[in-house]
């Protein structure tokens, strides 16, 4: 009898049923991972409970498990062996165009899967397409030759380590999208791993003034903000984060306004743009929660010499240097990885990351 996997597939809005697959083929050029940690973020929630497509879906695009089994050629051309330890980025890129070649392949358009229905990226693609293992809410995951590949370093654990999607955007967003750098001052709008990575990022780049806005639910999340460097935190149920703002900057407002509130709309869009500074700050979006948005304020952006940026994923270099944040001890990155369930709990786990201000980061272990 052929040796099965278990995996939790999303079968409807909210359902989670689990499923045996058949083992697979590996080629020659491929590879089968062993995961280790899923990690779970507000995509997920949001795709969970409306799924963007109706076929079933093994979910999980944030993974990190140990090479189970490869083929000679797949060992070779990535300097991997089996039972080495890797993050696999959820892209799969095309390996031929210029954004791959750069290493940026959020850009290749084999890995949007709104626009290809052939592209592959593992946490989003059918189930039904072959060999079926195509996220990481299952035992195993199928490597394709152009998977993307990180190894974890050596003393980095593979639940911390499952914290590199965000600590990577947060890389990517504030320092190389929009220019954190030694001496700059940055709001940061929400206090979930995505806004927290941003803290971190900007503190270790020498960012002078971090500050971070949260809700009444956030209190938890803002105490961990501070301990991970922000210089002030604001409850904006609680008081007017804009004349606060402006208290703390003496009225210059700050370099960076960097929104991962989750798509929460035109709201922080707008506290953003009031919040830089009178002269030429940069505005990070989160373009899903602006899909309507027919006042947008392109006078104000134009009259304050304002760039902005979209929330895009990250590329190569920021996932590595992501690693090795975690892997320093420069902060307390254990205050983020706050959860962590079997794979029976697939459904919980996923519903744990919205419920409450508890919750930072939720690891998904499917051999618990």
């Amino acid at each position: 009898m052929a040796e099965k996997v278990v995996a939790a597939v999303r079968t409807a809005p909210e359902v989670t049923e689990f499923r045996e697959f058949d083992m697979p083929d590996v080629p020659d050029d491929a590879a089968l991972l062993k995961v280790e940690v899923a990690g779970i973020c507000g995509t997920d929630v949001k795709f969970y409970s409306k799924p963007p497509i109706d076929e079933p879906v093994i979910m999980g695009h944030e993974n990190i498990g140990r090479i189970a089994k490869a083929g000679k050629t797949f060992q070779k051309r990535r300097g991997l062996k089996e039972g080495d330890l890797v993050f696999a980025e959820h892209y799969v890129g095309c390996m031929n165009c210029e954004h791959c070649h750069r290493g940026d392949y959020r850009l290749c358009i084999a890995t949007d899967w709104r626009k290809n229905p052939e592209g592959i990226r593992f946490g989003y693609t059918p189930m039904t397409r072959a060999p079926h293992l195509w996220g990481g809410f299952a035992q195993y995951m199928y490597l394709p030759w152009n998977a993307v590949l990180h190894k974890v370093p050596d003393g980095l654990s593979a639940e911390l380590a499952g914290v590199v999607t965000p600590m990577a955007n947060g890389i990517q967003w504030a320092l190389f999208d929009c220019g954190v750098g030694y001496n700059s001052r940055v709001l940061v709008q929400g206090p979930g791993q995505q806004g927290l990575s941003q803290v971190v990022a900007c503190k270790q780049a020498g960012a002078s003034l971090i500050i971070v806005t949260g809700t009444s639910k956030d209190e938890k999340r803002l105490e961990v903000a501070r301990q991970l460097g922000a210089d002030h935190t604001i409850n904006v149920e609680e008081e007017d984060p804009l004349e606060r703002i402006s208290a703390i900057t003496g009225g210059e407002g700050v370099d960076v306004a960097l929104d991962c509130t989750a798509g929460a709309g035109t709201i922080p869009t707008l506290l953003g743009i009031e919040a830089l500074k009178r002269k030429g700050g940069t505005l990070l979006i989160q373009g899903e929660g602006l899909a309507e948005f027919p006042n947008f304020p392109f006078g104000k952006i134009a009259n304050k010499y304002i760039t902005v940026k979209a929330a895009r994923g990250h590329n190569y270099e920021s996932c590595e240097l992501g690693l090795q944040q975690l892997n320093s001890d420069r902060f307390p990155l254990d205050l983020i990885t706050t959860h962590r369930f079997g794979l029976e709990q697939t459904h919980d786990a996923i519903k744990a990351v919205g419920a409450s201000g508890e919750t930072i980061h939720v690891s998904l272990m499917p051999w618990e």
